[in-house]
C-alpha cells in the first residue's frame, strides 16, 4: 500500500500545490489547516510521513511537533519561511527530522519526503529483524532496545529524538571504530539527504547532553579530531 502523507499547512495554494504533486508521486495525502486539525489527524490516521508548517493557527508548528513526537516516531518534514539558523535548530529541538526553507523547489520536497521515507522503512526493517532475535545492545549502564525502538540510561527510558536515536543505535553497532560525519550521514540520514555533516555534529550534541554523564567531557561518544565520531560505551 502507498505510503501516507499528512500535509499541515494553512495557505491553501500551497497545501493544494503540495497535495497534487505528492498525489502524482503515488502517495496518499490528507490534509489540515491548522495545529488542532493536525494533531487529530496525525492521531486519527497514522500517516508515515508529516510536513508541517511553522506559522499555524491555533497550535503554531514547533509546538504541534513537540507533541506529536511525545505520541509518534513519524518522520516530520518542517516548512518555514524563516532562514535564521536559530529557528532551524529550535525546529530540529522540537522533534523534526529535516527543514525545507520556502521559498522552495518542489524537486527538493519531493527527494527529502523519499529519503525519509526510504529511511524509515529501513531502520523498522532492522529494528523488527533484530527484535526478533531478542537483540538489545548493552553498554554499561545504556541499554538499546531494538524491538521497542527506545534507549534506557540507568533502566530509565531516554526522550530521544527520532534521529537521536537512529544515531545511537548505529554508533553503538560501531563501538571502537571511528566513523567519518560523512559516512554517519549516509547511514543514518540518507545518501541523498541535501542537508550538511553540521547536521551530525548538532544531533551528536543533542544526544551527549543525554547520555553523558558530563556532556562537556564525554565518555561515551568520543570525537576523533578530523575524522569523526567514536562510540566507546
Amino acid at each position: 500500500m502507498a505510503d501516507k502523507v499528512l500535509i499541515v499547512e494553512d495557505d491553501p495554494t500551497l497545501q493544494e500545490t503540495l497535495e497534487y504533486n505528492l498525489t502524482h508521486q503515488g502517495y496518499r495525502v490528507s490534509k489540515a489547516a491548522d495545529g488542532i486539525a493536525g494533531l487529530d489527524a496525525a492521531r486519527r490516521e497514522h500517516p508515515d510521513l508529516i510536513i508541517l508548517d511553522l506559522m499555524l493557527p491555533r497550535l503554531d508548528g514547533l509546538e504541534l511537533c513537540r507533541r506529536l513526537r511525545s505520541e509518534m516516531n513519524v518522520p516530520i518534514l518542517m516548512l518555514t519561511a524563516k532562514a535564521d539558523e536559530v529557528d532551524k535548530v529550535v525546529g530540529l529541538e522540537m522533534g523534526a527530522d529535516d527543514y525545507v526553507t520556502k521559498p522552495f523547489q518542489m524537486r527538493e520536497l519531493l527527494a527529502r519526503v523519499k529519503a525519509h521515507l526510504r529511511r524509515a522503512r529501513i531502520v523498522q526493517e532492522e529494528s523488527s529483524a533484530a527484535g526478533n532475535d531478542g537483540q538489545r545492545l548493552r553498554h554499561g549502564d545504556l541499554v538499546i532496545d531494538t524491538s521497542r525502538g527506545e534507549a534506557l540510561l540507568r533502566d530509565q527510558p531516554l526522550a530521544l529524538t527520532r534521529k537521536e536515536y537512529e544515531l545511537l543505535l548505529f554508533l553503538a553497532r560501531h563501538k571502537g571504530r571511528v566513523l567519518a560525519r560523512e559516512l554517519i550521514l549516509d547511514r543514518v540520514w540518507g545518501w541523498d539527504y541535501v542537508g550538511g555533516s553540521r547536521t551530525v555534529d548538532v544531533h551528536v550534541r543533542w544526544l551527549r547532553e543525554k547520555v553523558e554523564q558530563d556532556p562537556s567531557q564525554p565518555t561515551r561518544i568520543v570525537t576523533v579530531r578530523g575524522m569523526g565520531y567514536r562510540f566507546e560505551g
